[in-house]
């Protein structure tokens, strides 16, 4: 018996020895006197048992059977290894039919040792910051590198962006590793769905700012504007308040949509029988809307804060690599290595020496950005230079004998027929031979 019912069967002895009153004794217990009487009956009808609790020893009636915890453990071995407790129970009512509740699942894989208790850390605290009231008032955007699809390939890197009034995840793209083209992929998908947000979250990657951006006191007195990086000009032609965060917490909406992913994406990729992250890409926009439709909320305000995105504007022309160059003769440029030409004769007149934008959209076009308007360009052939003929070498010439070369010694002079036969004799005949000579 548990110490509570101890307790009552003390008091109602008490009260039945004549120590206590029943006022008292439901004082006592902090029951009413009713059920005091009751206790009094009970105890005297059946003694101490009839305090004890009658299903003490007993099953309930809504337990789960043994052959109902035995096919979820077989299940989550053999299917949904790694899913947390959650997202198995709803896996299981999807896919196999079982409604089982999360705390329900939860104790069938502690007790049968597939998983563990986690010890949650202690963690520096920060100040939670209320969502923003309307949609479209700001995105946060960051990427993450995981195996997602487990030992299928080596990890890669989720690009995505979250609207943080609701929680939708407005944009989401696989790459290889973090890069400028995923994030522009990513802010193209959620522009052309929803609108323009008003403002941008992100870290203080390269990508999304220059190294050259703090100015110095003289630079800001000379009126100097800070230098942005490629991205960084997409937003402030879009008009996109950029903010970069110095800390994680900062942007916390995004940082826990990774949590969230990287427990579920997995599982749902792995069902799928997905191996490639080429496939993973053609998979992710249905996953991203069941993830929407389970976790997005109401913002505060039924207002939208998106801008509308005009007609003339192509998000293609935006979401590039800029660089200046000067024009050559002839109205041509050299780019990366190639000679470029307009595809068209231009419509606007260009002097010699023009200094011109040039712009590389995602999939390798290269254009001129001039006033507001793309001129496209065309590949040319840079002209070759004539190669000169080279001159063999000269033949080799014998000396003429009146050359000065020969000159030295008298050429006239009879030589000595016979060949000294020792050392002495041939000095002895050079000598002889430089005093004719020296004559």
């Amino acid at each position: 018996m548990t110490r509570k019912e101890l307790k009552k069967i003390h008091v109602v002895q008490k009260i039945g020895d004549g120590h206590l009153t029943n006022s008292e004794g439901a004082l006592t217990l902090g029951i009413s006197v009713r059920q005091i009487i009751r206790l009094k009956n009970k105890y005297k009808a059946e003694g101490e048992s009839g305090i004890a609790h009658k299903n003490r020893g007993r099953k309930p009636i809504h337990a789960l059977k043994e052959d109902i915890k035995e096919r979820a453990a077989e299940l989550y071995t053999a299917k949904y290894q790694g899913s947390n407790s959650c997202h198995f129970a709803e896996l299981l009512q999807e896919h196999e039919n079982m409604e089982l509740s999360r705390s329900s699942v939860r104790r069938i894989l502690l007790a049968k040792g597939l998983k563990q208790a986690k010890q949650r850390r202690q963690t520096k605290t920060h100040q939670p910051r209320q969502r923003r009231a309307q949609a479209g008032m700001l995105w946060q955007i960051d990427a993450t590198s995981y195996a997602w699809l487990e030992e299928h390939t080596p990890a890669f890197s989720l690009h995505a962006a979250i609207d943080d009034a609701t929680g939708t995840v407005v944009g989401a793209v696989f790459r290889p590793n973090e890069c400028r083209e995923g994030y522009s992929i990513v802010m193209q998908q959620g522009i052309q769905k929803y609108g323009i947000p008003l403002s941008l979250y992100s870290d203080r990657h390269t990508i999304f700012r220059s190294p050259h951006e703090k100015l110095t006191v003289e630079q800001e007195l000379a009126g100097e504007t800070k230098p942005l990086s490629h991205f960084g000009k997409a937003m402030a032609e879009l008009h996109i308040e950029h903010i970069k965060a110095t800390t994680p917490q900062a942007k916390g909406r995004v940082e826990r949509l990774w949590l969230t992913l990287q427990d579920r994406l997995v599982i749902e990729l792995r069902l799928l029988g997905i191996t490639s992250m080429e496939e993973a890409n053609v998979a992710l926009p249905r996953l991203i809307a069941k993830h929407n439709k389970q976790f997005a909320v109401a913002p505060r305000s039924s207002e939208s804060a998106y801008m509308k995105l005009r007609d003339n504007v192509q998000l293609d022309h935006i979401f590039t690599i800029r660089e200046l160059r000067t024009l050559g003769s002839g109205h041509t440029l050299s780019y990366a290595g190639t000679v470029y030409t307009f595809a068209e004769p231009s419509p606007q007149r260009f002097d010699a020496k023009s200094v011109v934008e040039v712009r590389q959209t995602l999939s390798g076009d290269v254009f001129i950005w001039h006033r507001g308007q793309a001129l496209q360009l065309k590949k040319t052939e840079r002209p070759k230079p004539e190669q000169k003929k080279k001159a063999s070498s000269a033949q080799p010439r014998k000396p003429a004998n009146d050359h000065p070369w020969k000159t030295t010694h008298d050429n006239n002079i009879t030589k000595r027929n016979t060949k000294p036969s020792t050392f002495q004799d041939k000095i002895n005949s050079q000598h002889n031979d430089y005093l004719e000579a020296s004559w």
